[in-house]
């Protein structure tokens, strides 16, 4: 072969996947232009899943009220990078909720942690997350696996567990598995901003869904689940925003089944729930390589409005008709 056309074709096939891979990159990392977050506004700062092939971060949500960063639900892988590309200010949180502690749903909290620790910030900040049942940990756990003071992997940063050393300590409420009903988690009844959280079947990995009030707004955060729960429609019932996980594709049996709901139920739980917007998130390959269908198939039980998830887009809740 000619040695130019050899240098030309090796060149071809080592640029394109870099150029492709880049692409894929970027789609998933520009923030929408129309991110108003003025109100109150969703957005998404992972919509992918565990594993690290389309350049999405895992699953995080971030809740903006009157341009302030107030609410964080799960800190998967990506999610510290993300909060920082949408602007958020850790100073404003109010609240961090994990729904459940595989790590592409809380591995990136030390860091986030870390982050604030340089942000001066003296008033405490609420955290949720369920108890544990072998092998998960509960919220309490967890924390004292991170950051106690005599065990912790970051000890160094203990001061978030009691206020000491300058930092703003982390009030805890670890919702116990007998708990199976609604749990304020932030906030109290009547309250203009709440949070509620509920279990919801994965397996046997404990896990909460969140459903977040702000005046007459409402957004509910699903969590990993199965769909097997028909109080979580109650749960959910005429929430303004529902986000529900969809890394699974239609047909998918065993573990995947016992874990996640497939398309067919995602529909129907948000048909049943009269949500106004129902959004797709937490995507893998295998719910991404049938994407066209699979949403096809929500909306064929499910008629209101669904979005597809991407990292950094956004959903205003004032442009969302009252339902």
């Amino acid at each position: 072969m000619d040695p130019r056309r050899f240098i030309a074709t090796l060149a071809r096939q080592i640029l394109v996947p870099i150029v492709l891979i880049s692409a894929s990159l970027t789609a998933c990392a520009e923030t929408e232009p129309s991110c108003d977050r003025s109100g109150v506004t969703l957005q998404v700062l992972g919509s992918g899943g565990p594993i690290a092939d389309d350049g999405r971060a895992s699953s995080a949500y971030l809740v903006w009220i009157n341009g302030k960063s107030r609410l964080l639900i799960d800190s998967g892988g990506g999610a510290f990078l993300r909060f920082a590309e949408a602007g958020g200010n850790f100073n404003d949180l109010d609240f961090i909720g994990i729904s459940h502690f595989h790590a592409d749903h809380s591995a990136d909290l030390p860091a986030l942690l870390k982050s604030g620790y340089f942000a001066n910030r003296t008033r405490s900040l609420g955290i949720s997350g369920p108890a544990g049942s072998e092998p998960f940990p509960g919220l309490h756990d967890y924390l004292d696996s991170m950051i106690g003071k005599q065990r912790g992997a970051y000890r160094y940063l203990a001061g978030y567990l009691d206020g000491s050393g300058g930092l703003p300590a982390l009030i805890q409420k670890e919702v116990a598995l007998e708990q199976t009903g609604l749990v304020t988690v932030f906030g109290e009844a009547g309250d203009e901003l709440r949070v509620e959280a509920m279990h919801v079947p994965h397996a046997i990995v404990p896990a909460l869904a969140y459903r977040v009030t702000i005046g007459d707004t409402s957004i509910v955060f699903a969590s990993d689940q199965n769909g097997s729960k028909e109080q979580f429609k109650e749960f959910a019932k005429d929430a303004d925003v529902m986000v529900m996980h969809m890394p699974v594709p239609e047909g998918v049996t065993g573990a995947g089944r016992k874990l996640h709901a497939p398309p067919s139920v995602i529909g129907e739980i948000a048909a049943g729930a009269n949500v106004g917007h129902l959004v797709l998130s937490h995507f893998m390959a295998r719910s991404l390589q049938s994407l066209d269908k699979n949403v096809s198939i929500v909306e064929s039980a499910y008629p209101g409005k669904v979005n597809v998830a991407t990292d950094l887009s956004c959903i205003s809740l004032k442009n969302e008709a009252k339902h």
